[in-house]
């Protein structure tokens, strides 16, 4: 389950405000000392860094509708549970890694949502893209909520040292009251990693499952998201601003 010693939304208003407000809090320094690393530091790695760069759609389960197309920017912060990251950095890695992506959602028909974003992570050489491809099983009404099965995929870029990938199947449930939609989902995540750094570190695969939790508050055009999410130890929260058309 979802730990409760992290005050989620709290955690949501303050990363906004220091990435407002410091750039310095971005990641420092490029992934480029992955051989120092012991294998089980870079299974480690292989963990920290698939909880934090896994797919996170960062909406509610109902289906976009006719016109739906969704453009918005969000960042998260995911906790770094081991030192591997700031060991395989050239810099001073923080133990919260912050990750910005620019995000496009669009409605198909048949209850039918894709979705995909891009990323280039400041002071660092991580790059990131992802797709999801989601489907309503129940589209909600009135009285009833929205029920989704949703397909993700990220793949690591701009690492020379480091492949990363990460697959997720999801299923997420939501319910409109007025302006504003919460919604929860469970998962399941795979994290495939290889490293041509050094001979004597194995390729990693790993199963993590994913809990989240969300509030999405529509104003018109404008969409306001904040999401908490647990996938294996690692805690990731989420804020997004959105247009939606």
């Amino acid at each position: 389950m979802l730990k409760t010693n992290h005050p989620s939304w709290t955690r949501v208003i303050t990363t906004v405000a220091v990435l407002t407000l410091s750039p310095a809090a971005w990641a420092a320094g490029d992934i480029n000392n992955v051989g120092s690393l012991s294998p089980d530091l870079f299974k480690d790695l292989t963990a920290d860094l698939g909880a934090a760069l896994s797919y996170k759609a960062i909406r509610p389960a109902e289906p976009m509708g006719s016109l739906g197309f969704d453009i918005g920017f969000e960042v998260t912060s995911t906790t770094m549970e081991s030192d591997a990251l700031n060991q395989a950095t050239s810099g001073d890695a923080s133990g919260d890694l912050l990750v910005p992506k620019l995000h496009l959602s669009k409605w198909l028909p048949f209850g039918i949502d894709v979705g995909a974003f891009y990323t280039s992570v400041p002071s660092s050489n991580i790059g990131l893209i992802g797709g999801e491809l989601s489907y309503a099983l129940y589209e909600g009404g009135t009285l009833s909520p929205a029920v989704s099965i949703r397909g993700t995929y990220s793949r690591l870029t701009g690492v020379d040292q480091l492949d990363i990938t990460t697959k997720g199947v999801e299923l997420s449930v939501s319910k409109g009251f007025a302006f504003f939609t919460p919604y929860a989902g469970i998962g399941q995540v795979w994290i495939d990693s290889a490293t041509n750094a050094s001979a004597t570190l194995a390729d990693e695969s790993l199963t993590k499952n994913k809990y989240f939790l969300g509030i999405n508050f529509n104003l018109g055009l404008v969409n306001l998201t904040a999401e908490t999410e647990q996938t294996g130890d690692n805690t990731s929260t989420s804020a997004k601003i959105g247009v939606r058309f």
